[in-house]
């Protein structure tokens, strides 16, 4: 049998490229329906006239449907719609607890006063030391080339509010790949999907997943007692705490929140925590 990766899915229909580039459209074999499994994009697979196997996988995405995926930019733009530093946290922690690592890339800042984006900057600097951090204007010329060096060799996806510019960052990276962009739509103040199916763009060596927009973020497989293992930020001086397994949430002599008041932690970071934690915990109890 041969060997390669999926790099699209289409109405069941799966594109497999081997190692001398070579597609071949493909249906997976109907073994998979007995394991309640399927191939997804980003797998690497064994075929002949059939998809028969899947290899292990590395990781595994739901929203979006992709596996084996090295890392995720993190597209939040600065204006239409705005920057939410909450939507910004809780695909952080979407994606960490799939073993992904986030780059937080953020669009749109010439809509921005000097002012507005010197703070902004400032923020996004208490994640820098944990996540690397791209900014882009509305044309994202100067974004792409800013993003190459964490694109080379990388099988990479892109993710983030609706609207946020991923689809025109992508044109950025590789014109040759002419993706539809549609304004906002400022009646709902939010963009409008513009990408309708996932596939892997080949780019430096490495590959750019183009993704449909989400609509909501899911956390029903997180489980609360592990998500302050989810922050690195939070687990580099968690040590210093006075309790072991500490939720850095009511607990006296914890490090955490001492870093909040010392100001060496974002605020909005440790709130928008508590938040996250709170929407986990009534999602448990409904279920």
């Amino acid at each position: 049998m041969k060997e390669g990766k999926v790099i699209r899915l289409t109405g069941g229909l799966y594109t497999v490229v081997d190692q001398e580039g070579t597609c071949v459209d493909l249906r997976a074999a109907g073994l998979f329906r007995h394991h309640k499994e399927s191939p997804k994009v980003g797998d690497d697979v064994a075929y002949d006239d059939l998809i028969r196997e899947i290899r292990p996988r590395r990781n595994n995405l739901s929203r979006p449907a992709i596996a084996n995926v090295d890392q995720a930019l993190l597209v939040n733009a600065c204006k239409e719609p705005d920057f939410s530093f909450l939507l910004l946290d809780q695909f952080i922690l979407l994606i960490l607890s799939a073993a992904v690592k986030p780059v937080i890339v953020v669009t749109k800042i010439d809509l921005l006063t000097a002012p507005e984006l010197a703070q902004l900057k400032r923020k996004l600097a208490f994640y820098e030391p944990f996540f690397p951090v791209v900014y882009v204007d509305s044309l994202a010329a100067a974004g792409a080339e800013a993003l190459k060096p964490h694109l080379r060799g990388k099988t990479s996806v892109l993710a983030g509010q609706t609207g946020a510019g991923k689809s025109s960052l992508l044109n950025a990276v590789d014109p040759t790949q002419h993706r539809a962009t549609d304004a906002i739509s400022q009646a709902l103040g939010r963009g409008k999907h513009t990408t309708r199916t996932v596939e892997l763009i080949p780019f430096t060596g490495g590959w750019i997943a183009d993704t449909p927009g989400f609509s909501s973020l899911e956390f029903a497989g997180i489980d609360l007692a592990t998500v302050q293992d989810l922050y690195p930020d939070f687990t580099s001086i968690a040590a210093a705490c006075r309790f072991n397994g500490c939720t850095h949430v009511h607990e006296p002599g914890c490090a955490v929140k001492a870093a909040v008041a010392a100001g060496s932690i974002l605020p909005e970071r440790h709130q928008n925590y508590l938040r996250i934690r709170e929407e986990i915990k009534n999602l448990k109890i409904r279920y």
